[in-house]
């Protein structure tokens, strides 16, 4: 039997309230997967088959979204009554010759489309017609219900770890009922019933983020060195304008064996070498738009705050922090270590800060307000003529070392798709899969019409960091030093 609506809190419910027509706030993954092993062959059929039997391990992709009237709070999810699975599984085929460019391609038309609110907040497109024989899932879901950690676990409930499908629990979706939807009545009632205690969270929230700046200004006074940038420092440029509802994509992928050799030779951490290919790729793109930056770039780097027991638990548990990648350096190794020097400045500040002040800022807001404050800003085109609060987003998310199956075909690559904000241009993601980091680039059609250079850039600024790598561990020719005894 279903259960009662689901009342989005926090984050989740930000996530919805501040969707627009052109900022599609939903997270997408690019799964290409080799069925040529599996006897008879996999298609769209046998997969849409397994989705059906899998869906009743994720509650929420049988949930609709349910709005409160008026804003008055933030809307529930609950059983949709006209669940379809064929509305949420569909088909769709490359033209020739399938190569990553008509893939890129697909998934930018995918992601450019908001999601249905009437339905479930989700969809798969199954992928005919790619290169070598494979097939691809598109997964698009909405960001309310997941973040990048949980939205791995999600996409873990439809895939295998051996290449014989393991079938769901006995109580699947033959067993489900869903329950009647509250009528208006019904929700205006009970958010009516809510302002009171709504008024107390403001004056909470309110002191909670008082105490937390008072907080955090006696410790940048004290702190000796890096500090994090702050908001609305980043520089102006051509990727942090008003953006359209229109996405382009791009994938790439670099050896994780790569990114290891720099961090052991060099220095930093994997997400430090990830900042540092950015770093570079956009040096790179905006020399080559002529384009000089009064100061370095600003990225934001979402930080999950999902603790070890809220692993299996949906929804968002995620902060951020913002990190300078020191694009006004030339030398990518001297690059490297600001960046890193960097991080490490902005995870000590991140631990001083209340990082549940987002959420309690996100329950706090009315929807209504956070709905027209975000269509606002797109509408007058505000970020066309202040500061960006950040120029980039860059995320990135640990993936399984173990293979993955769909309907017994084998996952050979998996590229993450970011969502692209209001004022910022640009996502790159990055995912790591079977020692490989799969990266995803995601820009406004209309802001980076040349995201192919982008792409390139991030393969190239790791290869740059791996000939020095290579240079600095080369052991040197006993001619070039001291005589051997």
């Amino acid at each position: 039997m279903s259960d009662g609506p689901h009342p989005l809190a926090g984050l989740d419910g930000a996530f919805l309230a501040f969707e627009s027509p052109t900022m599609h706030l939903h997270i997408a993954g690019v799964q290409v997967f080799d069925p040529t092993s599996v006897p008879g062959g996999v298609g769209f059929h046998e997969i849409r088959d397994q989705v059906a039997a899998r869906v009743p391990l994720v509650p929420p992709f049988r949930r609709r979204v349910v709005e409160v009237p008026f804003g008055l709070q933030h809307p529930s999810m609950v059983e949709d009554p006209d669940f379809d699975i064929d509305f949420h599984v569909r088909r769709a085929s490359l033209p020739a010759p399938g190569g990553p460019e008509e893939l890129a391609a697909l998934v930018g038309s995918i992601v450019s489309r908001p999601l249905d609110r009437s339905r479930p907040l989700w969809e798969f497109h199954v992928v005919e017609g790619l290169e070598h024989g494979h097939l691809a899932l598109v997964s698009k879901v909405h960001h309310s219900i997941i973040d990048g950690v949980s939205g791995a676990e999600v996409m873990a409930a439809f895939f295998d770890l051996e290449p014989a499908p393991v079938g769901p629990p006995g109580s699947g979706a033959a067993t489900w009922e869903p329950g009647p939807v509250p009528g208006d009545v019904e929700r205006l009632r009970s958010a009516l019933g809510s302002l009171p205690g709504h008024a107390d969270q403001v004056a909470r929230t309110v002191g909670s983020t008082v105490r937390t700046v008072r907080s955090l200004n006696s410790r940048n006074r004290e702190v000796q060195g890096v500090l994090p940038p702050s908001p609305f420092q980043a520089p102006r440029t051509s990727i942090n304008r008003a953006i359209s509802g229109h996405r382009r994509v791009r994938l790439a992928e670099v050896p994780l064996a790569d990114v290891r050799r720099v961090t052991d030779v060099l220095g930093g951490t994997v997400n430090d070498v990830v900042l540092s290919m950015v770093a570079g790729s956009l040096r790179t793109f905006f020399a080559g738009r002529h384009e000089e930056l009064d100061s370095s770039l600003v990225a934001m780097v979402p930080v999950s705050i999902r603790r070890e027991e809220e692993r299996a638990a949906l929804g968002n548990r995620v902060s951020a922090m913002l990190v300078s990648l020191a694009t006004g350096v030339e030398d990518p190794v001297a690059r490297l270590r600001l960046i890193s020097a960097g991080v490490q400045a902005a995870k000590e500040q991140h631990r001083a800060v209340d990082t549940d002040v987002y959420a309690r800022w996100a329950q706090a807001l009315f929807p209504a307000v956070a709905t027209r404050l975000s269509r606002l800003l797109g509408n007058l085109r505000v970020f066309d003529h202040v500061p960006p609060v950040f120029n980039v987003v860059v995320s990135n998310i640990p993936g399984p070392d173990v293979p993955l199956y769909l309907a017994g075909a084998r996952m050979v690559a998996m590229y993450p798709v970011g969502p692209v904000a209001e004022g910022v241009g640009l996502n790159v993601t990055v995912f790591s899969y079977l020692g490989t980091l799969y990266l995803g680039v995601t820009g406004c059609w209309d802001l980076v019409p040349d995201l192919d250079r982008v792409a390139h850039g991030l393969v190239d600024a790791l290869h740059d960091l791996v000939k020095e790598a290579d240079r600095r561990d080369r052991p040197v020719p006993w001619w070039h030093g001291e005589a051997p005894e």
